[in-house]
């Protein structure tokens, strides 16, 4: 305990020489000699407080760990302006991206701490690790929602995968004009798609698609997936790949049109989130795969009779999507219930600890 404050001691009067002198001075007056302490005049304490700041601004702007952690913000930003480029409903995972970036993830070598992933035999016997924590009271996530949606990453991020969005539109629009912008962007908000699908809204747009859609028609058509959206990532955005699920199967169970090819977009994240449920196959996970392909086949019976038999058969197909969609509610409800949440990252600890550089 007395050597550091000896050290600090010696490097404070050795500051007061060097500066003293550069004055004209003495090189230490015993009156600005307090208990072994030299004290600095008001100027030079000034003046040696904006060198230190000066010094510790240009380390900062030169650390090569935050200049690797700013280029990779710009990678994954170049990536996601691009993919949602081509492809537009990657869009709904901006915001769980955002709040991921906002949190202080960054390890002492600029890199986020991931969690240890483990297989479930592992994690049934750990339930009690710290890095597998059951998600916060609502509150408690909104205000953590709130409070990370703006920092340097997430303003960066936002900023330039944006700026590739609309460069890459703006180019593709100068080639290809209205046509381009109105098949890519446009027709996605006002399409309509009167022909039967597995939506709850077919029916009602296949009755009034000659006289068109008021606002506020599709505003309410909207709405619900919105409200959905913003509730599951206000809850699971810690845990980011299952996050992503829940979100893509709500997208595509409360979107205006639903075909069989948006299945997959959920299926490709399967493999992400089953290692952490503790739903068995037998007998619940063979339950909801029933329930969830027997609603689909129902469906598919009503569009047989309507498609190739030609029967009158519009109602009981609308009554089949909205149990196609309970189906769909029940499966979510089913994994969420089910599901160990467990944050992607982990908040790091202190830099000179043990753990953090076992981490590392």
């Amino acid at each position: 305990g007395q050597a550091p404050l000896l050290r600090r001691r010696f490097a404070r009067r050795g500051v007061h020489r060097r500066y003293s002198g550069a004055a004209g001075g003495p090189g230490e007056d015993p009156d600005l000699v307090r208990g072994g302490l030299a004290v600095q005049p008001l100027h030079l304490h000034h003046r040696h407080q904006r060198e230190l700041r000066a010094r510790r601004l240009r380390r900062h702007a030169l650390d090569p760990h935050l200049l690797d952690e700013g280029c990779r913000v710009l990678q994954a930003a170049f990536w996601y302006g691009l993919i949602v480029h081509f492809r537009i409903y990657p869009i709904i995972y901006a915001i769980p991206f955002v709040i991921v970036l906002g949190k202080n993830y960054a390890g002492p070598a600029g890199r986020p701490v991931l969690t240890q992933w483990i297989s479930k035999q592992q994690l049934q016997s750990n339930k009690g690790r710290e890095n597998v924590e059951e998600p916060t009271s609502l509150l408690a996530n909104l205000w953590n929602f709130l409070s990370s949606l703006i920092t340097r990453d997430t303003i960066l991020f936002g900023l330039f995968s944006g700026s590739m969005f609309f460069a890459w539109t703006g180019i593709f629009f100068y080639l290809y004009g209205w046509e381009f912008l109105n098949e890519a962007l446009l027709y996605h908000l006002t399409r309509t798609d009167p022909r039967h699908n597995f939506s709850i809204y077919f029916y009602h747009i296949y009755l009034h698609h000659q006289q068109g859609f008021s606002s506020i028609q599709r505003l309410a058509s909207f709405l619900p997936q919105l409200i959905v959206q913003l509730a599951l990532i206000v809850r699971f955005s810690r845990d980011l790949p299952f996050c992503m699920f829940l979100q893509t199967v709500a997208f595509v169970a409360f979107n205006k049109v639903m075909t069989a090819q948006y299945f997959v977009w959920f299926f490709c994240l399967l493999p992400l989130i089953l290692p952490w449920t503790g739903m068995k196959l037998r007998w619940k996970g063979l339950a909801c795969a029933l329930v969830w392909m027997g609603s689909q086949l129902h469906w598919l019976m009503w569009a047989y009779l309507l498609e190739f038999k030609g029967r009158n058969v519009f109602v009981q197909l609308w009554a089949a999507g909205i149990v196609f969609l309970a189906a769909n509610t029940f499966v979510m409800i089913m994994v969420i219930r089910h599901h160990r949440h467990t944050p992607l990252f982990s908040v790091p600890v202190g830099p000179g600890t043990k753990i953090a550089a076992k981490k590392d």
